[in-house]
């Protein structure tokens, strides 16, 4: 592994980084590829993903849902930060983190469900390639917190490094009266690849409130069916199986409760990592509101909102407002944060060769009279 240091990764540790994200978009887009191939018509798995009981060609089972499209666009999307030297150091490692949070959320109730009797009518074939999928990307997003843990380190001595470098360049500059360092003005203070104030409020906020919302109807869901159905859509069951890929429907929820809450506390704190974490979060979000709302088009509750219950027309209404929330949040998550401003901060200036030469604001003015020999 590579010795040079970019601040909180090496380069190798992002090097590394991106093979583990491209090794889980291989395997996302191997399943999305079979689907693919099983399906009577490419439309088929879309509206399979929209939540319509369509069933493949063959005696089988979808094995992708919504989800899966979205984890292959992650991991690319980590592989390019990267691989782009523009992407400061610390939000690359939140790509790492966030892919690796979704990953192991989303996937670790497959570690059971594929193995339950109730899957024995399925190819035993199928599920076993299945649970190997699953296991494999469970131990890429440990990889992935091995890499973020094992090529970060301290950032200090960078400050002496360019001292140096500036006293150097310098030496050969004679006839100047002083040396001072720039003074960044106008700066937000914060850490390169922090968000900026505004668009932190906003994402924070709407993230919060829309993990508020699906956290409290897990919460209504599990004491209006009591715990013995509420664990069936939690933990699986037959009754609530879709495709093999895809976590339990209240496992989901609250996955995506969690994912939520958390990118949102850290962007409101302005983390460095906090935009790739609510840009993760948002586009979950994003999905889950966007199958709901599909799925009350489809049934025709959206177009008959007055004559629906009060219950269904919060379900319809919190649909729409999380869908709603998500894509501000995303859109807010993917403005560019602060910029890296540590060379300017720390470059040197010099200035005084002409008693009447323009001079740094902050710097004090040279003599009238320049010393003998100057």
């Amino acid at each position: 592994m590579s010795t040079v240091r970019d601040g909180v990764l090496t380069r190798g540790a992002r090097g590394a980084g991106a093979l583990v994200c491209l090794l889980l978009a291989l395997l996302a887009a191997g399943w999305i590829i079979r689907d693919l191939a099983v399906a009577e018509h490419p439309a088929d798995v879309g509206w399979a993903w929209l939540g319509e009981t369509r069933r493949p060609r063959e005696f089988t089972a979808w094995a992708t849902s919504a989800l899966d499209p979205l984890l292959l666009l992650g991991a690319l999307a980590a592989a390019v930060a990267q691989v782009r030297r523009a992407v400061p150091a610390s939000v690359a490692a939140g790509a790492l983190l966030s892919l690796a949070a979704a990953v192991a959320l989303l996937r670790i109730p497959l570690v059971w469900v594929l193995g339950a009797d109730w899957l024995q009518g399925l190819d035993s074939r199928l599920t076993l390639w299945a649970r190997l999928t699953v296991w494999a990307q469970l131990a890429l997003a440990a990889v992935l917190i091995m890499i973020v843990a094992a090529g970060r380190r301290r950032t200090g001595g960078r400050a002496g490094r360019h001292t140096a470098d500036g006293a150097h360049g310098m030496v050969g500059a004679a006839g100047v009266y002083g040396v001072v360092r720039a003074v960044p003005s106008g700066i937000d203070p914060g850490r390169p690849g922090s968000p900026y104030r505004g668009p932190a409020a906003t994402a924070g906020v709407l993230l919060g409130a829309a993990g508020l919302l699906l956290a409290g109807w897990e919460v209504h869901w599990c004491r209006q069916l009591g715990w013995s159905l509420y664990r069936k859509g939690l933990l699986g069951d037959a009754s609530v199986f879709r495709a093999l890929l895809q976590p339990p429907v209240h496992w989901q929820g609250a996955a995506f409760a969690v994912l939520a809450l958390g990118a949102a506390g850290a962007v409101l704190r302005r983390a460095p990592w906090s935009r790739p974490a609510a840009l993760t979060a948002a586009a979950l979000l994003l999905a889950y509101g966007a199958v709901a709302l599909a799925h009350a088009v489809r049934t025709g509750e959206f177009g008959r909102l007055a004559a629906l219950s009060a219950h269904a027309r919060l379900g319809v209404g919190t649909a729409a407002f999380v869908s709603a929330a998500a894509f501000t949040a995303l859109c807010a998550a993917a403005r560019p944060g602060l910029p890296d401003t540590a060379r300017d901060a720390e470059a040197v200036r010099a200035y005084g060769s002409a008693p009447g030469e323009l001079r740094p604001p902050h710097a004090p003015p040279p003599p009238s009279t320049l010393p003998p020999g100057w």
